[in-house]
């Protein structure tokens, strides 16, 4: 039957998507060991008329997310997934072929893109991912997207770091689809000169790093937004970089921003009661008022119980709320929000301004439909 499912993915077939994926779970399969499954069709899912592979980086954001959820509650959650792959185009499948054995350097691969050649770029990429190994690759390939940021509001690295991360992890799966995604973007992009390594200073104190982090959280829709998810995607790609070259993917990241000032939101109510369980956050949630959710949300992550809580109700708002067309920052905007609350929850600033720019987004754009 899971073969007659990835079939139905394969085709855009949403109704029977919806049934086989029902069957499945009826017939007792597990929610999660599906997902696992669509990693290889999950990389070639698009997004138009963007070229960004949103919906390849949200595959990643499903791991990041799923922690929050009891067990009974994937369910809802991977058929959201599943139904938002269903409704999208994919790209064509190359047959792959045998990477080049003779050294491949990555300039090659700057190259082939810049001849916006995407079935060499694959090839080279596969074959530099052979010999130099998949974690020089991603460095590489996130050092080239550092360059950027502003042409593609922060999705060079964000949607990048995201695939290269599940690439890098799962190692029970041929990289071959993620390579040919991301082949396909930094062809359609342009992505094609690594930058000079930007001589970025240590932050003197923690507070500096703050106060960009306040002024990444600011600001309305989408394009702030992405000023908190592409520093959220630097993070978690930490570990690739020396320190000089993680200086300079967040001096990338604050030119990203130009000169985009703090701005604190105030909310109207100093203190909101907490909801006694999810029945009634979800009243307040679907009333889409943006101060009242945010305001408790505020109280919640004060506590770790209370954070886990916060990202469980979210998550269980955004499934119980699906119409069949979301937008893929529901989850990723979500995604960064909740690192922000787990990293800084100490400070309330932060945290509001964070979840406030999350949520109004993610309010405004259910009022719209879109």
């Amino acid at each position: 039957m899971k073969a007659d499912l990835l079939q139905a993915l394969e085709a855009s077939d949403v109704t029977q998507i919806n049934e086989l994926f029902m069957e499945e779970i009826n017939n007792g399969s597990d929610a999660w060991e599906i997902h696992q499954l669509l990693f290889p069709l999950a990389q070639r899912v698009l997004n138009p008329p963007f070229i960004n592979p949103h919906l390849p980086k949200m595959y990643r954001v499903y791991r990041e997310l799923r922690p929050y959820l009891r067990e009974d509650e994937i369910r809802a959650f991977i058929r959201l997934e599943v139904m938002e792959y269903a409704r999208r185009p994919k790209l064509g499948k190359l047959p792959k072929t045998k990477p080049a054995t003779s050294p491949v350097s990555f300039r090659d691969i700057e190259s082939a893109i810049r001849e916006q050649d995407w079935e060499k770029t694959r090839v080279l990429m596969a074959a530099f991912y052979e010999q130099a190994g998949g974690a020089e690759l991603a460095r590489r390939l996130l050092f080239l997207g550092s360059g950027y940021l502003s042409s593609s509001l922060g999705h060079s690295v964000s949607c990048t770091a995201f695939i290269l991360l599940e690439m890098l992890d799962r190692t029970d799966q041929d990289p071959w689809p993620a390579l040919a995604t991301l082949a396909d973007y930094f062809c359609k992009g342009g992505f094609h000169t690594t930058p000079a390594l930007r001589r970025t200073p240590p932050f003197s104190s923690n507070e500096v790093f703050d106060q960009h982090l306040l002024r990444a959280a600011s600001g309305r829709g989408i394009v702030n937004l992405h000023h908190t998810i592409t520093i959220y995607a630097i993070e978690q790609v930490r570990p690739l970089f020396n320190e000089e070259e993680y200086n300079h993917m967040i001096g990338a990241w604050v030119a990203f921003m130009e000169d985009k000032k703090a701005k604190m939101v105030v909310l109207d109510n100093p203190k909101a009661a907490l909801p006694g369980d999810y029945s009634h956050f979800y009243e307040e949630f679907s009333k889409l008022g943006v101060k009242c959710v945010v305001a408790w949300i505020r109280e919640a992550v004060l506590s770790q119980q209370g954070r886990s809580e916060a990202g469980r109700f979210l998550i269980k708002g955004l499934c119980d709320k699906y119409t069949g067309d979301y937008n893929p920052h529901y989850l990723t905007g979500l995604g960064s929000s909740l690192w922000v609350a787990g990293r800084y929850w100490k400070q309330t600033p932060i945290v509001v301004n964070a979840f406030y720019q999350y949520v109004d987004f993610l309010f405004e754009s259910l009022k719209s439909g879109h």
